[in-house]
């Protein structure tokens, strides 16, 4: 799930949460960085039980519904419980392994908080694209699979109140939540009707390596934080460091400190992965700043014998 720039983002934020912080303790970095990944793991387990919670209430009212003696509006669909017979969402809401780990876990957001739920749900029902759906002849998983896409890339993926829910339960989660997202969706995209339980709960890292990555860019960036800073200095000659940016600053010695300290990491990968990171969390100055410090000291380094690159890298 977490590619090698996503790492270096969240290595990016307990750097940056350290300088606000004013608390030099490595430890408590190194802490942060472990929290901050595993939370992304369980933004993950909450979005994909949002689904499983939306087929609940589906279920509930499909039950309610049949006990009315005068059927509403959204009752009088002819196949009522097509939603609740949806075969992606049925494969979801009984994943016995995703329940464990969201026993294990605790994440009982959504009993706690049903009226995210509720509203979830409303617009769903509201929605064109289940009007359609339920009117619909047509089935299988593969039609079954393609409405709930739709349904989450058009509902609830850009839903205001869920969004707001997400950033005030956790901080790091607003740069998590497009990620996750974007991942949901291909992982839900590649689900067939015969995918194990364990389909839906991927691995958060590739390996043991990602992890040891992320720990020692954030040692080395940390601990050599005075001998970055000069080379910076060397390159920047008319710039104060009071006018460099803080994120600016952050994201050159962490990239500094990857083309010096991780020789199975090209070149190239680091002065592109850290220019689209400075796009993203940057002004479009300072990316070009970024861009023409890097390319200075990647040129000084390889001449000077100090850049030592081998076999044909991660990224």
């Amino acid at each position: 799930m977490l590619t090698r720039r996503h790492i270096r983002v969240k290595v990016m934020q307990c750097i940056y949460a350290l300088i606000q912080s004013k608390d030099d303790s490595l430890e408590k970095q190194q802490k942060f960085l472990k929290v901050s990944i595993d939370n992304m793991y369980v933004l993950y387990l909450l979005v994909l039980s949002l689904l499983a919670e939306l087929h609940k209430m589906a279920e509930k009212h499909v039950s309610h519904a049949s006990k009315k003696y005068v059927a509403t509006e959204d009752d009088k669909y002819p196949n009522g419980e097509k939603f609740v017979q949806n075969k992606l969402l049925l494969q979801i809401s009984n994943n016995e392994s995703l329940k464990k780990e969201l026993s294990k876990r605790k994440l009982n957001n959504w009993y706690l908080n049903e009226e995210y739920v509720k509203i979830i749900y409303k617009e769903v029902v509201a929605s064109d694209i289940y009007k359609q759906y339920m009117t619909s002849d047509k089935g299988g998983y593969e039609h079954d699979k393609e409405v709930i896409l739709q349904l989450y890339k058009s509902i609830i993926a850009p839903n205001d109140k869920i969004y707001e829910y997400f950033e005030d339960d956790k901080l790091t989660w607003v740069d998590d939540i497009p990620i996750v997202n974007t991942y949901l969706v291909k992982r839900l995209r590649k689900a067939t009707v015969s995918s194990e339980e364990s389909f839906f709960l991927p691995s958060l890292l590739k390996d043991q390596q990602d992890m040891e990555y992320a720990n020692e860019l954030l040692t080395k960036t940390l601990l050599n934080d005075a001998k970055w800073e000069k080379e910076i200095e060397g390159k920047t000659p008319n710039w104060d460091n009071d006018r460099i940016a803080e994120i600016d600053s952050i994201i050159l010695k962490m990239a500094i400190c990857e083309l010096l300290n991780f020789p199975s990491i090209p070149e190239k990968v680091t002065l592109n992965e850290y220019l689209e990171i400075a796009k993203e969390y940057s002004t479009p100055k300072s990316s070009i700043f970024i861009n023409g410090v890097l390319d200075k000291l990647a040129k000084e380094y390889k001449s000077n014998g100090k850049l030592q690159k081998m076999g044909r890298g991660l990224q």
